[in-house]
């Protein structure tokens, strides 16, 4: 993990977060997703995305994280207290597939919720994960998450045709977002 720097994504990162966030969509949410989409638009939808939320961060935080060659690795964005009962919101965790298991996408979320307990800590931290993801699933309940609900995912931008059937989401919540981690892996 040396070779790994982490800093927050200024609105010049928006292209390079953009093609993380449609890599790992398209690694990660086949079956869920329409192949149309996710072999089409979904990098023009995620880079207007993300233009937009690092322009103005608005109580949100996106970490970057690069290897040594300064390319974009993975990152995380944390919306600060985002619900009144969950708390804060790990609304993106991605990894590239050559980073994955490394240890950056643990750091990447400890460094979140210790952002997060830092801006409120009394507060909790929440994220979604989809139902037929079973390794991002372990690697939250490893990190001390518990799987508290479900739901049916909401399509991209409210466009019904970009999902396949009614795929289902998972809340996984931690009461203390300044215990994500702690100790484990």
């Amino acid at each position: 993990m040396t070779d790994i720097r982490i800093r927050p994504a200024a609105p010049n990162d928006a292209a390079a977060v953009a093609r993380l966030h449609a890599d790992s969509w398209r690694r990660h949410y086949r079956g869920a997703y329409a192949d149309a989409f996710l072999d089409g638009d979904v990098l023009s939808d995620r880079l207007a995305l993300w233009e937009a939320r690092l322009a103005a961060p608005d109580n949100a935080l996106t970490l970057l994280a690069e290897d040594s060659d300064e390319h974009a690795t993975a990152f995380v964005h944390v919306v600060f207290d985002d619900d009144p009962v969950w708390g804060s919101l790990i609304d993106n965790l991605h990894v590239t597939l050559t980073r994955q298991r490394s240890g950056v996408g643990r750091l990447l979320l400890e460094q979140a919720a210790q952002a997060a307990a830092d801006a409120s800590p009394t507060r909790g931290l929440y994220l979604w994960v989809l139902r037929q993801n079973d390794a991002a699933q372990a690697f939250y309940q490893t990190m001390g998450g518990k799987i508290v609900e479900e739901a049916k995912v909401g399509a991209p931008n409210g466009i019904a045709g970009r999902l396949v059937g009614e795929p289902v989401k998972l809340r996984v919540a931690w009461s203390d977002a300044g215990e994500v981690g702690s100790g484990r892996l």
